[in-house]
């Protein structure tokens, strides 16, 4: 039991300890510069909140009642003899400051409210964060569009703020006391740029609308220049110069070198009119300057980070500079994994035939976006002597759905789906591999898989449409390598439409089944509409119509090459 009591007062005690450690005190500081039309009221919405325990003003040498105003509200008043800077006004609050968080408000704002400041503060009581920094709801700040962004984008590329130059800001003390405090308007931006090389949790807060009064052309001029310099002399303090300069260099020669290997690698196996010799130099080349570029800039960047005091956002900055080398790579890299998929060795002769996937934007059905192919021929799974395992896209390129019969040598394979995993492989019989001209290894291309099985006669299923029951039809055709002059073949069951196919007509006769018995055979003349051929069977009457000019790839099949049309239907 003893234990036990002397647990629980130990719990206790933590849990009173942790709160004491979390309860921290605050101290906001004012720059004020002739301000006394509105820092009365700044002062009056700060002192509504609990969590501030002091209020300090800077009169920084003010002309007008600034300091009277400020300390009538209650605040804590220090006085500059002289106009030293909001720098120099921030700095002098700062060491004269008791709280362990220190937030700097601006003097001039108009219509401030205490839930701003909450915000501005709350996120570091709350432990989210060492240092916020304000974006508010007003038209983006000349000198931030015009030079603090574009500055930061270059040296500092990790930093991403809506309104890195945001006046208002608070930060841990502990923090503050270890960096250096720009005496001009660079004060703000220094912070920021300190805090992130050496590693602060900063958070951007929303405090929505906020007026300030507007600077002058003088002003803003002078607050753009202390803006560049600060900005300017940060990246020279932390080797962001050098970073851009040799590091630069290094990776704009690698990125070089790279390329050069690609484009190498492109005239050997995709450009016959770059002879292979001009391929192999340019392959060579690439491959000695992203050697030797690629050995530099490793050393570089070790150097750089072994110097940087604030590894994160070194690091950070160096994953920008290096992203595109990184791209280039990886694209290379691709491409030699492609390569590598297509290595054959054959009685000790090894050869590279790498083959490219077709990528559909326009189809005959209306707009396609897909990559099909390229196919490798593979012999049939086990017992599987009149199957066909064809992948999605290669039935979708020869127009056939699963099901479908396929005759070669008058044998009769079936198409079947691809097993798991071979998304891309074509498996046959090795009887049809013959008759195409293909073997295994075989690698084709989707643009060339319909002149592989041009002039195959194929039975497929056709789409039925309405409500009659019991109802199939499928159609004998050529397959053919391109698309020709075809005519559309409409079929009627009961003066109700059920399914439309097209093809190509040889003036020639067309043999219609019933249920796979011959019904009828009928002569075609491709240069005539026909207006309609009538079949009776049972109770339903069946039409044929032979309609308009289209494009197929289909030829219809001829009385001697097979059945034109087999209906299925109960009487």
């Amino acid at each position: 039991m003893s234990w036990f009591i002397l647990l629980f007062v130990l719990l206790v005690a933590s849990i009173k300890n942790r709160g004491s450690e979390t309860k921290m005190t605050v101290s906001v500081v004012i720059p004020a510069y002739n301000e006394s039309k509105t820092i009365e009221k700044v002062i009056n919405v700060i002192n509504t909140l609990d969590c501030v325990n002091e209020i300090i003003v800077v009169d920084d040498g003010s002309s007008d009642e600034t300091a009277n105003v400020a300390q009538s509200a209650g605040a804590t008043v220090i006085l500059h003899s002289r106009n030293k800077g909001k720098g120099a006004a921030i700095k002098t609050g700062f060491e004269n400051s008791n709280g362990d968080i220190v937030a700097f408000i601006d003097a001039d704002l108009k219509n401030l409210t205490s839930r701003q400041v909450e915000k501005i503060i709350r996120p570091i009581l709350d432990g989210k964060a060492d240092i916020t920094k304000t974006k508010f709801k007003r038209k983006a700040g000349r000198v931030t569009e015009l030079t603090a962004k574009p500055l930061l984008n270059f040296f500092f590329p990790e930093l991403k703020y809506d309104q890195p130059l945001s006046g208002q800001f608070a930060a841990k003390k502990s923090f503050l006391s270890k960096i250096k405090f720009e005496e001009d308007y660079g004060v703000d931006i220094g912070i920021v740029l300190d805090a992130d090389v050496r590693g602060m949790r900063i958070k951007e807060v929303d405090i929505g609308q906020i007026e300030h009064v507007h600077s002058s052309i003088e002003g803003l001029n002078k607050m753009a220049n202390e803006v560049v310099r600060t900005i300017v002399d940060r990246a020279m303090e932390y080797g962001r110069f050098s970073m851009m300069d040799d590091l630069g260099k290094n990776i704009r020669m690698s990125i070089l070198g790279l390329s050069l290997i690609t484009l190498g690698l492109f005239s050997i196996f995709f450009v016959n009119k770059i002879p292979m010799d001009i391929g192999l130099i340019i392959l060579v080349a690439g491959l000695i300057i992203a050697i030797y570029y690629v050995i530099l800039l490793i050393k570089r960047t070790a150097n750089i980070l072994s110097k940087s005091s604030g590894r994160l956002p070194t690091l950070k900055s160096l994953f920008y500079m290096h992203f595109p080398i990184i791209v280039s790579g990886l694209i290379l890299l691709t491409m030699i994994s492609t390569f590598v998929g297509y290595i054959t060795i054959d009685d000790g002769t090894i050869s590279i035939q790498p083959a490219s996937g077709n990528l559909v934007l326009i189809g005959p059905n209306g707009l396609q976006l897909e990559s099909r192919g390229p196919y490798t021929v593979d012999s049939a799974l086990e017992n599987e002597y009149t199957i066909f395992r064809v992948p999605y896209s290669a039935m979708k390129t020869l127009g056939l759905n699963y099901g479908d019969s396929i005759y070669i040598f008058d044998k009769k394979y079936t198409a079947r789906p691809t097993i798991q995993g071979e998304d891309n492989i074509l498996r046959m019989p090795k009887d049809a591999r013959t008759y195409l001209g293909v073997d295994t290894r075989t690698v084709i291309l989707d643009s060339n898989l319909r002149n592989i099985f041009n002039n195959i006669y194929i039975e497929k299923a056709l789409q039925i449409q309405g409500n009659i029951s019991n109802l199939s039809i499928n159609e004998g055709a050529i397959i053919k390598s391109a698309y020709q002059s075809g005519r559309i073949v409409n079929i009627y069951v009961d003066n109700q439409k059920v399914a439309a196919t097209s093809g190509v007509f040889k003036n020639g006769t067309y043999s219609i089944y019933i249920n796979n018995m011959k019904d009828r055979t009928i002569y075609v003349n491709n240069n005539d509409a026909k207006d309609g051929t009538y079949i009776y069977w049972g109770n339903h009457t069946i039409k044929i119509e032979i309609g308009g000019q289209t494009n197929s790839d289909f030829e219809f099949a001829t009385s001697d090459r097979g059945k034109f049309l087999n209906i299925y239907l109960s009487k």
